[in-house]
């Protein structure tokens, strides 16, 4: 029997994803469109309603603040979301809340000047400014670093397989969002697991009038039996006498959401007062933004990828942190309590439903501007269990992982040295930070614990990020260890076109700005 022929047992690397149906400037029809771009604005509340959820008590908030913030948050996403997508990367990335954030405004939140005051209202408000004075200031670093190319220069060290534990771990990395979240409350999570992996994949070629109508909206189905199920063991008072985090996690009434919602809202900035500003609470938010500016390249790369679009060049990757920086400054400016990154679920659900169009998130954003100001409507939604939404995330943010994997074709992964980096890179980014939760838990405080309170912030939220983590690592030993003699290895003769904007000439289709802005920023 003969040998087989190399191209018989190996697959050539690819640009883009085969089987996309729809890539990011073709478009699904209006109506399909609209229910996927609803899809995105039903996924996109698990975050935002979780955020705010857990800060706004430890603020002395009531149900009413909590609710405002959501709506605040839901209506400045939509905003981003819009701005990113016609002026920033222009990739179908929905710009949510990010919990990068957590670790800076919970230091905020402890701190004695804002804890010793009695009211709690008071205590609120004034804990509101605080935190918008840091975002404020702290966006200054994205707009900074993004608007004047400086990120664009950063780029040029990283390399495809740089850039694999990078990806990779913005996926990865939020696995305590996951199955741990799923375990809280099995009976609605395992089915909602089982019933979305049914949909998306088993039951995907089941068409109604020539549409994969299961796998197109295998969320928005299954979310919908899972809810109703959830109610009827609600209704039906199975969780009467279960312990409390056992109601908050399985019953649909714990929320609060809809009762305390105003019928109609509308956002507005210093709706909570003039900011305060802290020089200490600015500078640990700056790592926070420093964190979300790392995994947001990750997610830009990914959601390139699973639009069927190429890897997006320096220059708009740095038009695009920008334009985010722009972002987290609406953030402060309205108070919506947490800033802004790439919604890595949002970014899975391009996979899940091989729909990449840009035209879908936008969409999706108007869904959020709308039901944010529609108090009771946007309330009803955003009541779903958090432990549907986390039964989803297995699925999604491994999917997003895998898409970072996918760039280590582009590689030679027969070489001992890309194998040490890729491995070495992986495991810390997922091991340092899972150190810093676990001692985090115990003493209550992070590992960094010096008198500086400004110094343990900045440090405790860069160590807190799998992808930040596994960037330093990987580009620091991509960039020093044979690097002279290791470009093919690396990558680099496929990775080095889609450096500048006129690199490979689809860069025009895919990054151009509309209305002809390019007249005014011509592509670098």
């Amino acid at each position: 029997m003969a040998a087989p022929k190399p191209e018989e047992i190996s697959f050539p690397p690819m640009d883009q994803l085969q089987g996309l149906e729809y890539c990011i400037d073709s478009n699904p029809s209006w109506g399909e469109a609209i229910a996927l771009g609803f899809q995105h604005y039903i996924l996109a509340l698990g975050t935002a309603v979780m955020i705010p959820s857990f800060l706004v008590p430890l603020m002395g908030g009531t149900d009413g603040d909590k609710v405002r913030v959501v709506q605040t948050l839901l209506f400045v996403e939509g905003i981003n979301t819009l701005l990113q997508t016609l002026f920033g990367t222009r990739l179908p990335t929905v710009i949510g809340g990010s919990y990068a954030f957590i670790v800076p405004i919970i230091s905020i939140i402890h701190d004695t000047s804002l804890m010793s005051i009695e009211d709690n209202h008071v205590r609120f408000l004034n804990t509101m400014r605080a935190v918008q004075g840091a975002l404020i200031v702290a966006s200054s670093i994205q707009i900074i670093l993004g608007y004047s190319q400086m990120w664009a220069i950063c780029s040029r060290f990283f390399s495809p397989l740089g850039m694999v534990p990078v990806i990779a771990l913005v996926g990865f990395g939020l696995f305590d969002r996951g199955f741990p979240v799923v375990g809280r409350c099995v009976e609605i999570g395992i089915p909602m697991l089982i019933l979305f992996i049914a949909f998306s994949q088993y039951l995907k070629n089941f068409l109604t009038k020539q549409l994969p109508i299961l796998e197109r909206f295998a969320l928005l189905i299954s979310i919908t039996v899972i809810w109703a199920y959830a109610h009827l063991l609600t209704a039906s008072g199975a969780y009467k006498h279960r312990p409390e985090l056992t109601q908050l996690n399985c019953r649909t009434d714990k929320a609060n959401l809809i009762s305390s919602a105003p019928w109609i809202k509308i956002p507005y900035p210093l709706q909570w007062g003039a900011p305060t500003f802290d020089a200490g609470h600015a500078f640990g938010m700056m790592a926070a933004v420093l964190v979300s500016l790392i995994e947001s390249t990750g997610a830009y790369k990914a959601a390139s990828r699973l639009a069927s679009a190429t890897p997006p060049p320096a220059h708009v990757l740095s038009r695009g942190i920008g334009w985010q920086g722009i972002g987290i400054l609406l953030n402060g400016l309205f108070g919506t309590l947490s800033g802004s990154t790439v919604s890595v679920e949002n970014v899975g659900l391009l996979g899940s439903t091989r729909v990449g169009s840009r035209r879908v998130i936008q969409i999706s954003a108007g869904f959020m501007i709308f039901f944010s100001i529609l108090g009771k409507f946007g309330a009803l939604f955003a009541s779903i269990p958090f432990t549907i939404f986390a039964a989803v995330y297995c699925v999604l943010f491994g999917l997003v992982a895998s898409v970072g994997l996918s760039f280590l074709q582009f590689t030679n992964m027969n070489s001992m040295r890309n194998l040490f980096i890729v491995g070495v890179a992986l495991f810390l980014g997922l091991s340092v930070p899972e150190y810093f939760r676990e001692y985090t838990a115990k003493a209550l405080h992070g590992p960094a614990h010096t008198r500086g309170s400004w110094f343990n912030d900045f440090l405790n939220t860069i160590f807190f990020s799998s992808p930040t983590v596994a960037l330093l690592v990987a580009v620091f030993l991509d960039n020093t260890l044979d690097y002279k003699d290791s470009a093919r290895d690396r990558g680099m003769p496929w990775w080095v076109k889609f450096r500048t904007f006129k690199g490979d000439s689809r860069n025009e289709e895919f990054y151009t700005l509309p209305f002809n802005l390019n007249r005014f920023f011509p592509p670098s």
